[in-house]
């Protein structure tokens, strides 16, 4: 009922017989076979008619179009069809999302790292229902191309360059596309979950091969690197690049990002040689350097230099973490903001009851005021429930953004831990790490790095990893 007729290869071969004079009389089961579109199907039928083909249903008889009421006929037959198609439509989708709340798999191709197997489940019509396996060879390099993403900086390309250099295909026996690994990367089945038509199903603990915060981490480097993103971000675009930084470097006058370029000097000495020194790696401020805007910065920054105080102010931080212990002090402090956001909670869902309370009895009021029995006047009243109303509106919205912040303050004690550990992890590996790896653990460690005239450096950081140094 959603294709239409012009792209029906069947209806355009029938019509191009037709005009052909290959058959006079056009015989389907049931009308609705040439289609279910209320305005577009009814034509189709006409079209035939006119052209001197009979068109005829097995259980409908002949459609004639003789009289004023066989084309309305003609119309409502198909209306009503395409309503049935649209109720069954609903019901189906309706199903496939309970199936996927229940974590049941409703049907289709195995994403890479998963294999179909029989579920032992018969179904209606007698078939074994198929569900999903984890493929380990093909789990390890699903596990793969998350690490490069998240502790590498990969984009999809180069992941999709290091799978198919490797031989290795999709399901469909395909080289790998960026866009393949993009869709991998952002498929929830990968942390244990059904996702269809906005409905997500309980955790599927088998089927998981991503643990849940590199997932999370991953959505994060991709949600950063949209090219029509805004906001400031702080994860480089390029992973491999020459220089250390990038994607958390600003310009401390104007806000604007800190790109990286080199350059090779070239000089004649008096004998007419030519020389060439060493390549050079520099930071340039692309607002002054392209004249996008005001700054009063420099243009450019010796990328040794800035990467020297970076260091210095990294090497600090891990000194600190790695004589640091996992201290309760700091789930201590959680659990006192979490306490305090409960109380608050609580004092304002007391609050809102007696204003309810009190909304109700001032609009049974008006009902004595308007006979003369009460003590109120209607415009007093009028005027006590509309401050009643508004005094309910505001504690409304200010009990939805504390339990807002009483999720995120649990989220964040949940991640506490992880975070820890993340820390002591990147202490441990950075001096034999990758330049891409050093690159990403700069750019998740250290929020902004801002660059500002004479190399006065201001760096912020993550405050997920700040609370363990501060």
């Amino acid at each position: 009922f959603k294709i239409s007729a012009d792209d029906r290869d069947a209806i355009q071969e029938l019509k191009t017989a037709a005009e052909h004079g290959e058959f006079d009389i056009l015989l389907v089961f049931m009308f609705d076979r040439l289609g279910r579109i209320d305005n577009e199907t009814p034509f189709v039928v006409e079209w035939f008619i006119k052209h001197g083909i009979s068109v005829w249903s097995v259980n409908e008889g002949e459609q004639k179009l003789d009289s004023h009421v066989d084309k309305l006929m003609n119309y409502i037959r198909f209306w009503q069809a395409n309503g049935e198609s649209q109720k069954t439509s609903i019901r189906v989708k309706s199903r496939l999302r309970q199936l996927v709340e229940e974590g049941v798999f409703t049907g289709g191709v195995a994403p890479f790292g998963y294999r179909l197997v029989k579920s032992g489940i018969i179904n209606k019509k007698g078939r074994e229902l198929m569900t999903l396996e984890v493929e380990p060879r093909e789990a390890g390099l699903v596990q793969i191309v998350f690490d490069l993403s998240v502790k590498e900086g990969y984009g999809s390309y180069i992941m999709a360059n290091y799978l198919n250099e490797r031989n290795i295909v999709t399901h469909n026996g395909a080289k790998f596309q960026p866009m393949t690994i993009k869709r991998m990367l952002t498929n929830e089945i990968y942390h244990g979950f059904y996702v269809r038509g906005g409905v997500r199903s309980k955790r599927i603990e088998e089927l998981q091969i991503i643990d849940d915060d590199i997932f999370a981490q991953a959505q994060e480097i991709l949600r950063q690197r949209k090219v029509n993103s805004e906001e400031k971000t702080n994860i480089a675009l390029l992973a491999k690049s020459s220089t250390m930084l990038g994607g958390n470097l600003f310009c401390a006058h104007c806000g604007k990002k800190l790109c990286s370029n080199s350059f090779v000097d070239t000089y004649k000495t008096k004998d007419g040689v030519t020389h060439h020194s060493k390549r050079k790696y520099r930071y340039l401020c692309s607002g002054k350097a392209m004249h996008r805007n005001e700054c009063d910065g420099q243009s450019v920054y010796v990328a040794s230099k800035v990467d020297e105080v970076v260091l210095e102010a990294l090497y600090r931080c891990f000194d600190k973490i790695k004589s640091t212990p996992k201290s309760a002090a700091i789930e201590k402090k959680y659990k006192a903001i979490v306490s305090q956001i409960k109380k608050e909670i609580k004092q304002l869902e007391k609050e809102n009851s007696l204003l309810e309370r009190k909304l109700k009895e001032l609009t049974e009021e008006i009902a004595s005021a308007l006979l003369g029995d009460s003590k109120f006047t209607p415009d007093i009243l009028s005027m006590a429930i509309e401050n009643t109303k508004n005094k309910l509106n505001e504690n409304v919205s200010c009990l939805a953004e504390k339990r807002h912040q009483l999720n995120c303050k649990e989220e964040e004690m949940g991640k506490i831990d992880y975070h820890y550990e993340q820390f002591r992890g990147w202490a441990e590996e950075f001096d034999s790490a990758s330049p891409e790896r050093k690159k990403m653990i700069i750019c998740t460690l250290f929020k902004e790095i801002n660059v500002g005239r004479g190399y006065d450096i201001e760096i912020l950081m993550n405050g997920s990893y700040e609370q363990f140094v501060a």
